[in-house]
């Protein structure tokens, strides 16, 4: 039996601007060249990085990079700290530079700040690859925390720089910011959050409740996914979280159903079609 699913996809999810103008600049590169390689994920989506992989994209990591000599390599919207650049001089390597501006203006911020010999504190993952790059900017001086409670047990100077990584939730960064005063720092925030992403939790907010059923399509990586996927978790309790069109279980739906998909700002608009088509089919 058919369950007739009504099928709508956010129009406002997918790839954020950043994300957009790095895969460009690969697929470009890989029309006239056989190969391009890249430092780390070009996106935070297994399925993408797939797509691109079996277009000639190649995927290495810092240790690879060290080796290699004479070559292109793509640096992703992420950003990469100012040793990566040192690197790629002394191994004569070609940087095609896709770091997002976001995330520039915010590298550039952060090491204005340590310059003026400010202790800077980011609000940011743990060994997440933009993080990696503002701590980078710090020469690795910067206190980088997930949660508040994580600095308990560390001994802050009384007066300190706040930053955030570009993806985190803005309510949160500010009340991160209000209980670092009321805990008596004297503390100066820098709100330099994206707002295409700070927007989505808005927007995801209101879309979730038009439905019955929520699937969220994201790769199990991304940071930005989790907290987006929490957002569609608080206003829609009926929200499934999926990497690709398999993982869809029909046991979660019932005949007629209204079912909206959403994604990340890692997520691309042909999975999120191959999903909407695999609900339609059920």
């Amino acid at each position: 039996m058919s369950l007739n699913l009504n099928v709508t996809i956010d129009n406002a999810s997918g790839f954020c601007f950043g994300v957009v103008y790095a895969i460009e600049m690969a697929e470009d590169i890989l029309l006239n060249d056989e190969y391009l390689y890249c430092l780390g994920d070009i996106v935070h989506n297994d399925e993408e990085v797939h797509r691109l992989k079996a277009k000639g994209l190649r995927i290495i990591d810092h240790d690879a990079l060290m080796e290699l000599k004479d070559e292109k390599v793509l640096i992703r919207a992420h950003g990469e700290a100012p040793s990566t650049y040192e690197l790629a001089l002394k191994n004569n390597l070609t940087l095609i530079d896709a770091s997002c501006p976001v995330v520039l203006k915010l590298q550039n911020r952060i090491k204005n700040s340590y310059d003026s010999d400010e202790q800077i504190l980011i609000f940011g993952k743990h060994g997440h690859a933009e993080v990696i790059g503002l701590q980078g900017q710090t020469d690795g001086k910067a206190i980088v925390f997930q949660d508040i409670t994580e600095l308990d047990t560390v001994e802050l100077p009384n007066k300190f720089t706040l930053y955030s990584q570009t993806t985190k939730s803005t309510d949160k960064f500010y009340q991160i910011k209000d209980q670092l005063i009321a805990r008596g720092y004297d503390v100066k925030a820098n709100d330099t959050i994206c707002r295409q992403v700070s927007n989505r939790y808005e927007e995801l907010e209101r879309f979730v409740q038009g439905f019955d059923k929520i699937v969220f399509v994201s790769g199990k990586k991304s940071s930005n996914g989790k907290v987006l996927y929490d957002v569609c978790k608080k206003y829609n309790q009926n929200s499934y979280f999926v990497s690709n069109k398999d993982e869809i279980d029909s046991s979660w739906f019932s005949t007629n159903e209204k079912v909206g998909i959403c994604g990340a700002t890692s997520t691309p608009m042909w999975l999120m079609e191959e999903v909407k088509s695999q609900l339609e089919s059920l």
